[in-house]
């Protein structure tokens, strides 16, 4: 890394955007599995585990993951590779954030070790 680089705001807010583009997802990922254990045994009595529910949330909770993941490395501007794999990751469910984080980490590669 050049001594002379500049360091500016785009990889922080790219990755304050990926964590909570990740997080906000994460946690609504999870209300769909853990919300119907809940509410269910109330209505029916039994206690459903809906197995079909939970194989369609894990890959969603792993592209989450990966977008917090990609967020810390962004702030603390080492890994471009997985900075941008988190915003791309960011960008696949809340759109508009994920979108301006791939931006944002596109215009400051030079900043990353």
């Amino acid at each position: 890394m050049d001594a002379a680089v500049k360091k500016t705001w785009l990889p922080t807010v790219a990755g304050i955007l990926d964590i909570v583009a990740g997080g906000l997802s994460l946690s609504v990922l999870l209300l769909f599995v853990i919300g119907p254990m809940i509410f269910m045994p109330l209505k029916a009595g039994v206690f459903p585990f809906n197995l079909s529910l939970l194989l369609m949330v894990i890959p969603g909770i792993a592209i989450e993951a990966l977008a917090i993941v990609g967020g810390v490395f962004a702030i603390q501007r080492r890994k471009w590779g997985w900075a941008l794999a988190g915003s791309i990751a960011a960008a696949i469910i809340p759109a508009p954030l994920g979108i301006t984080a791939i931006v944002f980490i596109v215009l400051s590669k030079n900043e990353f070790k």
